[in-house]
């Protein structure tokens, strides 16, 4: 696959929006009794919520530990989220540029929306898939596929990028390229271990991906 890249997807969680400490805190916070460190949460961070829970509680029935979470995350979500660097620049420019752009994440719509929008991100996505709007959840290929379909777009000419073993499992399963970033909190070495076939270190190295380098005065 060495097609030229006019689709771009986008995990959101720890990809594009810094929502880390946030998450930490809000699993700390539902799961009190239960002692848990962020070595342990992270590695399974980009699974679903209710996934998550179920392995760090032991318990099969989650509600009342995911109402925990979700009241405790929504009550910090705007003072302790922000995008990472370049975020908005790039997004915008890959946009104008003519590159086809979308979200495809582990998250429920209603949080998924709020933060995309608190940010001006939305106007630009022709497709956001969130974890509501599937049967199978990434790492299964239905996500991506999903997103390409809304979108009409080609896999072939697509890149998934995320921080998460999930997001690269969820591109490849799908047939679609995958870009993990450098600032996953799991760490260039175990993305690495994935095989996606690129690695981010800065947002902007989507510009030489896709062939849309700015030229500067």
């Amino acid at each position: 696959m060495n097609s030229a890249i006019k689709t771009v997807l986008f995990d959101l969680d720890g990809t594009i929006i810094d929502t880390n400490e946030l998450i930490i805190d809000s699993f700390m916070n539902a799961m009190s009794d239960i002692p848990l460190t962020r070595e342990t949460i992270i590695p399974h961070m980009g699974t679903t919520l209710e996934n998550q829970l179920r392995v760090f509680s032991g318990l099969e029935d989650v509600r009342e530990l995911e109402k925990a979470y979700r009241t405790y995350n929504l009550a910090h979500h705007d003072a302790m989220v922000k995008p990472f660097p370049y975020v908005q620049e790039v997004v915008r420019d890959l946009h104008a540029a003519g590159i086809r752009l979308g979200v495809v994440t582990t998250k429920i719509r209603p949080t998924t929306m709020k933060v995309l929008e608190m940010f001006d991100l939305y106007r630009y996505m022709d497709a956001v898939v969130t974890v509501t709007d599937v049967t199978h959840p990434k790492p299964h290929a239905e996500p991506v596929l999903k997103a390409l379909e809304l979108m009409g777009a080609d896999r072939e000419t697509a890149l998934m990028v995320g921080d998460s073993p999930a997001d690269i499992q969820s591109a490849q399963n799908a047939g679609v390229r995958a870009a993990a970033v450098a600032w996953s909190l799991k760490g260039e070495k175990i993305l690495s271990g994935y095989g996606p076939d690129h690695i981010l270190h800065d947002m902007r190295d989507l510009y030489r991906l896709t062939g849309t380098e700015r030229r500067e005065a």
